[in-house]
């Protein structure tokens, strides 16, 4: 009875990965229940696969997590053609097959605790994959080009690894809402961070004192809500972090924090998003420093228009008085969204919002 209970909450997960609700139509519902195969052989300490004896087309979820495996079969996922899931968490694996591209309808893959060092650049052709979870293994880097298919990508987890620098496509992933790349070896994070429209939380803590600075497109996170930076080597923070309106939580400790000072960071998150608002505002007015402030440029440019409220109710003190929208044609590929950088026109409608 507890193991139909298990198979009927397994099921049930599944539904909802394909988007069928219990408000759905029925019919439908009823066919897809009656062609979905969960197989779960986790935990059964496997050197090996046994040879299917089920067709791999009918498989929705494949556990395989918590086995001694050392590799898995091209021929076994190149039949995986229905997979949503596919869980290999916990094993000995040193590489994932090429075939793991034909998977164009997975949405989670989970491969963490293993000993891999590369993923496959085929990995981008899974255009569905909504999750990825590759902590606790040895990686050293990420395909370059991993973040221009993945246009789904909502979690991308690779922490506790050997990463010395995320690729600049990850720019790219405009649907990532949480980035975990803490417990690595970071020395720095890409440009164009504001690309990430919807990412809400990014944690790049514990690099292993290599990370000294954050660009300052961080602070065009429009999304963000948690951002953790803790144990770093990270002496100031930018500027730019006292437009995010929405972040709640903010991480430093374990830093040798010069700006803000830590008597600011006692007070509250709101006196630290002051604090860095004045001085933003400060810098582009100066005339010795602005040259060095892109919000400098971008009212020069005629960007946005106006400059911090002094007066007035706090939502005045963090928000910019935006000129009127002007749209930009062509370019609409995700590919060249990094033409909308801090350095570059950007949308006030897209990055700021009044």
């Amino acid at each position: 009875m507890m193991y139909e209970q298990q198979q009927q909450q397994q099921q049930q997960q599944v539904r909802m990965a394909m988007g069928l609700s219990d408000k759905g139509d029925h019919r439908r519902r009823c066919i897809e229940e009656e062609r979905l195969e969960i197989v779960d052989l986790s935990g059964m300490s496997l050197d090996s696969l046994p040879n299917p004896s089920l067709n791999l087309a009918t498989i929705c979820k494949l556990d395989l997590s918590n086995n001694n495996l050392q590799s898995i079969p091209e021929s076994l996922t190149a039949r995986l053609l229905n997979v949503l899931v596919f869980d290999v968490h916990s094993n000995q694996l040193k590489f994932l097959p090429n075939s793991i591209g034909c998977l164009s309808k997975l949405k989670i893959l989970n491969v963490s605790g293993n000993l891999l060092q590369t993923l496959p650049k085929t990995i981008e052709n899974c255009r569905s994959l909504e999750e990825l979870n590759a902590n606790f293994n040895k990686l050293t880097m990420l395909p370059d080009t991993i973040g221009f298919e993945l246009i789904n990508l909502k979690k991308l987890s690779v922490n506790s690894n050997k990463l010395i620098f995320l690729p600049q496509s990850v720019t790219h992933l405009t649907s990532l809402r949480v980035l975990d790349a803490r417990l690595n070896c970071l020395g720095s994070l890409p440009e164009d961070l504001e690309n990430l429209i919807n990412l809400e939380v990014l944690n790049v803590s514990q690099n292993f004192q290599n990370l000294e600075n954050l660009p300052y497109s961080v602070g065009l996170l429009v999304s963000l809500v948690e951002l953790d930076v803790s144990y770093n080597k990270i002496t100031s923070l930018p500027d730019s972090i006292g437009c995010l309106k929405k972040l709640q939580k903010l991480c430093v400790e374990g830093n040798p924090m010069v700006s803000p000072p830590m008597e600011v960071f006692e007070q509250s998150l709101h006196a630290v998003k002051e604090y860095l608002s004045e001085k933003m505002n400060a810098g582009h007015k100066s005339p010795q420093k602005k040259k060095y402030s892109w919000v400098g440029k971008l009212v020069k440019c005629g960007t946005f228009n106006g400059h911090m409220m002094r007066g007035g109710t706090h939502g005045e003190r963090e928000g910019f008085v935006m000129s009127e929208y002007r749209s930009i044609e062509g370019l609409a590929s995700p590919r060249y969204m990094g033409m909308f950088s801090p350095r570059r026109l950007f949308s006030p409608r897209t990055y700021f919002s009044g």
